[in-house]
């Protein structure tokens, strides 16, 4: 069964299994998510399932966007993610953490810390050349950018320094490690990309699926 919900980052911590080895966990504040729209091929062309996470004010929100919210019949949420959800679901319902259970393999989707500018050995693992024999004050300089006459322009997509990180990352095939229904929680083994109080999205694994 697909299952997903909405969160955001609280921080890392760590747990104890069984044998009293330490596990790093990641603590997701999630849920509840109402189903704001039921998407269907026949009417919007695709299968999808809308969810609603976080109150917001009525005056923080659009005419357009308080409309939507009006039609459904649900409180006005913040933020909304479409997701390829199987079963019955219908507009109004509400989906929290009890819908994973420990054990469960997911992925978690998020947007990764800014680092700012950043050189091309920060960026992309580029190595440097040797600090000696005249190397001169080049040595983490990104060197040759291609051919001279033709094309006689740097290609598109090449890779340079620039803006690093603050872009959407998935991070693939985690281990639920626990779950909290009364704290509205979920412990995650290993890191998730963001900061504390971002927000990330939660759905099954694709390699599990």
């Amino acid at each position: 069964m697909q299952k997903a919900i909405i969160g955001k980052k609280a921080g890392m911590t760590q747990t104890f299994d069984e044998a009293g080895r330490v596990i790093p966990v990641t603590v997701i504040q999630a849920g509840p998510c109402e189903v704001t729209q039921v998407k269907t091929p026949e009417r919007d062309g695709y299968k999808a399932v809308q969810l609603g996470f976080e109150d917001i004010a009525a005056r923080k929100l659009s005419k357009g966007e308080r409309g939507h919210f009006e039609k459904a019949g649900t409180p006005l949420k913040k933020y909304l993610k479409e997701f390829d959800l199987e079963g019955e679901y219908k507009t109004g319902d509400v989906i929290d953490v009890s819908v994973f259970e420990a054990g469960d393999r997911v992925d978690v989707t998020g947007v990764s810390k800014g680092k700012g500018y950043a050189g091309v050995i920060k960026r992309h693992g580029f190595g440097r050349t040797a600090m000696s024999h005249g190397g001169g004050p080049v040595h983490r300089h990104q060197g040759s950018m291609g051919s001279g006459s033709d094309p006689s322009r740097v290609l598109p997509g090449k890779k340079m320094a620039g803006h690093m990180g603050s872009e959407q990352t998935t991070v693939l095939n985690l281990v639920v490690v626990k779950t909290d229904a009364e704290l509205g929680v979920i412990l995650v083994r290993g890191a998730v990309p963001g900061s504390r109080g971002s927000l990330v999205y939660i759905r099954n694994s694709v390699k599990n699926a």
